[in-house]
């Protein structure tokens, strides 16, 4: 059988005091060993590594990286970012650190060779690694989303508000559960298919609905995440921007600053697509994806 499936969930991180989190969000922090899921294929070549956006978690690529396996032949590794999906939560919610994280991931599975493919905030993340080790990484995509501030298309403080707002009594069937959660959650959040996206955090703990995203970390954070560290050194390495045509995340105001940061870099963007762009176009985005691995190093 082509895709043989591992999973792995590490074990809890200890609960930190608050005067500990407040010392330890000033400072690098180590990094935490992320939960991910990692379909085999027979080639040699490197393995692609999904990285999810904010609010997402690595089932966001499960059917998607089926189909790449089968039609690259390569390994399919998709990673829970720090907060999110089953990934230990850390006070600390930054780029530098995700990028710690990757790599511990990177060398605990002994894979020293690459194709990082991340979407929004897992885009940004990729984009650091990138640049901080570029021996690592065979080739860079960059899913709707660009190394600039995107303060000024995201309503993400809103939907975190939102999701803090949610109350749900104990003792409830999911089902139950995810409609007085959607039902708290629509005069915030308009748009059902975003509605759709956030209420897959909500996960059942001790008889109790929560979200599984640390939105405590993340709204001390995000303004951070929505941002980009400063780099001076480019990555030379085959790189792809591939956005959504209806989506706003990758403008022409951008292309300086992709073109200074990663010369050799291609922007694609798919037709009738908007900021999910795997999900509105999902067999577009699978042929954008095996194009760009053909397609050889200049």
């Amino acid at each position: 059988m082509l895709c043989a499936r591992r999973w792995f969930r590490p074990p809890p991180l200890r609960r930190r005091p608050a005067w500990e989190s407040r010392r330890v969000a000033g400072h690098a922090a180590a990094p935490v060993p992320l939960s991910y899921a990692l379909l085999d294929g027979p080639s040699p070549w490197p393995p692609l590594v999904f990285l999810h956006g904010l609010f997402g978690s690595k089932s966001n690529f499960q059917s998607l990286a089926k189909q790449l396996v089968l039609q690259t032949q390569r390994k399919v590794l998709m990673v829970d970012a720090r907060n999110h999906g089953n990934s230990p939560h850390s006070p600390l919610m930054t780029y530098e650190a995700m990028s710690a994280d990757i790599q511990l991931l990177l060398q605990q599975l002994r894979l020293h060779r690459c194709v990082l493919i991340g979407h929004s905030m897992g885009g940004k993340t990729a984009m650091v690694f990138t640049l901080q080790r570029p021996e690592v990484v065979e080739r860079l995509v960059c899913v709707d989303i660009s190394p600039s501030e995107t303060t000024t298309v995201t309503g993400f403080q809103s939907f975190i508000a939102a999701m803090r707002a949610v109350d749900i009594p104990r003792g409830i069937p999911r089902s139950t559960a995810r409609r007085l959660a959607e039902e708290q959650l629509r005069p915030a959040v308009k748009d059902p298919g975003i509605r759709n996206f956030l209420l897959t955090n909500l996960v059942n703990i001790e008889d109790q609905f929560v979200w599984r995203v640390n939105l405590e970390a993340v709204s001390q954070h995000l303004h951070e995440l929505l941002g980009f560290p400063h780099f001076q050194a480019p990555y030379t390495g085959p790189t792809l921007f591939l956005g959504g045509s209806k989506s706003a995340y990758i403008s022409s105001d951008d292309y300086p600053e992709i073109e200074r940061l990663f010369p050799e870099a291609e922007i694609q963007y798919v037709p009738d697509a908007g900021h999910w762009v795997h999900a509105d176009q999902p067999q577009q985005f699978v042929a954008a994806i095996c194009n760009f691995l053909e397609h050889p190093p200049a």
